[in-house]
């Protein structure tokens, strides 16, 4: 993998991270979302998912990306969703992508993992799980991501784990009702033999509504940065915290916003954005249908302004703005903040003072909305594109096509700890 040929050209060796910066031929790490659908409805869904969209990609046109991607040479994909299990060529599409040497990194809710489909798992080195859980206790889980979505995760690690699936991942999004539960995430974790990684909060999707409500309180981001500090080595984040760089130490990893530079986002109709956070017209770079992801990737507009040297704004002459870049970007934009200003989790405080300014502010709303109808309306339009995406000549996918939970027979959760733990509270200390 190598820079884009016609990125401006950086003096010397330089840092790791100053060659991200301009890009490179081909994505670092490549997050794809097959489906709008999904059995849950968390609060803070990033993608406001829920119902499937019609004019998602067929299988051969989910095929033909993965071919591109084994050309372009990208390591592996993330996949997200919604819940990309219910999607019923999903195995299909996983065996597809890892027999191309494009290795598989999902996110899932645990719906669909049996223990017949975690053995299947286990047996593929080019396959990582991601179980996601946003409390260690199901009363704090279940409030953000609905009843029984505790026990339903608990069950897909123990299945894991009984697969003998080493290292999947326990993935948390950090809230202000979980971040006192960092132990025993990493408790629970170690339980299963999972690996923990945490992931922050933005006012994407459904999160944008919550956002005010959610998002750890200044305390709270002092409390996560010192148990990063003192945990980093054995927990993953994603490099999604490099705002609290501004602490003093930076934390491990790229500490870079890597929107356009080294990831981007397919989402199910695929429509191409910059990040898997911004989810907006504004970060929409192109469409799979139209030219390609290659061409999109190498040729957007938007890209090779995102991999141009950036001035950093009012935060450039900020002593951590060489850790902290001024912070995420889709953070900045939902909450109606300059993108050239400070991250609104600003941990000098700058970010919390622009934000009183509520007047000026114009917070920007994300693009669509796919929640369950029986899901409370949110207060904001929904977008309704029409053009040469809506002309593909394929019968429309009912959002009831199938049922999520179809051919799923839950056994007692209350069995399925392994020893020394328990299926909730009480787990085991290490």
């Amino acid at each position: 993998m190598t820079l884009i040929a016609d990125a401006p050209p950086t003096p010397g060796p330089g840092r790791l991270v100053d060659h991200f910066e301009r890009g490179l031929d081909a994505p670092i790490c490549l997050t794809w979302e097959l489906t709008y659908a999904c059995n849950l409805s968390c609060v803070h869904c990033l993608s406001s998912s829920g119902r499937r969209d019609p004019r998602e990609l067929s299988t051969e046109e989910c095929k033909g990306i993965i071919d591109e991607l084994e050309r372009m040479q990208v390591f592996y994909v993330n996949i997200g969703g919604g819940e990309p299990t219910v999607r019923s060529d999903f195995w299909e599409l996983l065996d597809y992508a890892t027999a191309h040497h494009v290795g598989v990194k999902f996110s899932t809710n645990g719906v669909k993992i049996t223990p017949e489909i975690a053995t299947k798992l286990a047996a593929n080195d080019y396959v990582d799980v991601q179980i996601s859980l946003d409390g260690a206790t199901a009363d704090v889980n279940d409030a953000i991501r609905g009843g029984r979505s505790y026990d339903m995760a608990i069950r897909a690690m123990q299945n894991l784990h009984d697969a003998g699936m080493k290292n999947f991942k326990l993935s948390v999004v950090c809230t202000r009702t979980n971040i006192g539960q960092l132990d025993e995430f990493k408790a629970l974790a170690d339980t299963y033999g999972a690996q923990l990684r945490l992931t922050r909060l933005r006012p994407s999707g459904r999160g944008a509504d919550v956002w005010d409500d959610l998002h750890p309180t200044a305390d709270q981001q002092r409390e996560l940065y010192d148990w990063l500090v003192a945990h980093g080595d054995q927990v993953l984040t994603g490099d999604s915290f490099f705002h609290l760089s501004a602490y003093g130490q930076a934390l491990p990893g790229l500490n870079l916003c890597g929107a356009g530079r080294v990831v981007c986002l397919i989402d199910p109709v695929g429509d191409i954005y910059a990040c898997p956070f911004a989810i907006h017209d504004e970060f929409l770079a192109g469409n799979i249908r139209d030219n390609g992801f290659a061409h999109v990737w190498r040729q957007s507009g938007l890209f090779q302004r995102l991999r141009s040297p950036q001035s950093g704004g009012a935060c450039s002459s900020c002593q951590f703005f060489d850790t902290c870049k001024g912070g995420c970007m889709a953070a900045k934009f939902f909450t109606g903040l300059p993108l050239d200003g400070p991250d609104p989790e600003c941990v000098r405080g700058f970010g919390e003072e622009a934000l009183k300014d509520k007047d000026k502010l114009t917070p920007q709303t994300p693009s669509g909305d796919h929640s369950h109808r029986t899901s409370p309306p949110r207060p904001r339009p929904v977008r309704v594109t029409i053009g040469r995406r809506d002309d593909i000549t394929r019968p429309p996918v009912s959002a009831c096509a199938e049922s999520p939970l179809a051919g799923f027979s839950p056994p007692d959760v209350n069995k399925t700890a392994p020893e020394g733990g328990t299926a909730r509270g009480g787990i085991r200390s290490h």
